[in-house]
């Protein structure tokens, strides 16, 4: 019996690793984001990419600078030396914020990752909200 799973066949195993380990280089997880932020071992830049400056008090990961994908250029982004490496998300999968800044930051000539799940991927794992002016810290 036919089924939409099996309908269409999986990709030989050396496309597979080819597709999965090309897309590792594209996006992260919020497990994996909040693990480095929990060893202090951070070597990104996480920021907070939708939204105004209220809703980012309202609610934003630790850790994360906000700056919206629509403000980011040229002279916001001289404040980072050349080859740092951001972590964007933005509010979840509803959510094209994150793609938006990965492109402008791309463009710029800056290496990007995605947080997949953006706010909602993070509390889906019971993870903690920053609140307040300030990037907070992981508990």
């Amino acid at each position: 019996m036919e089924n939409f799973v099996t309908a269409i066949p999986a990709a030989p195993s050396r496309d597979a690793v080819t597709h999965f380990g090309r897309l590792l280089t594209f996006e992260t997880d919020c497990a994996d984001v909040a693990d480095a932020l929990r060893k202090g071992a951070a070597d990104f830049v996480l920021l907070h990419v939708v939204g105004n400056r209220q809703a980012y008090e309202r609610g934003h990961i630790p850790g994360a600078e906000h700056l919206p994908h629509a403000e980011i250029n040229v002279e916001r982004m001289a404040h980072w030396p050349e080859g740092t490496l951001f972590v964007v998300y933005c509010a979840g999968p509803h959510c094209n914020g994150a793609d938006r800044a990965a492109l402008k930051l791309a463009t710029l000539g800056y290496p990007v990752k995605i947080m997949i799940g953006g706010i909602t991927g993070w509390a889906d794992e019971n993870l903690h909200l920053a609140t307040g002016p300030e990037p907070g810290q992981l508990e």
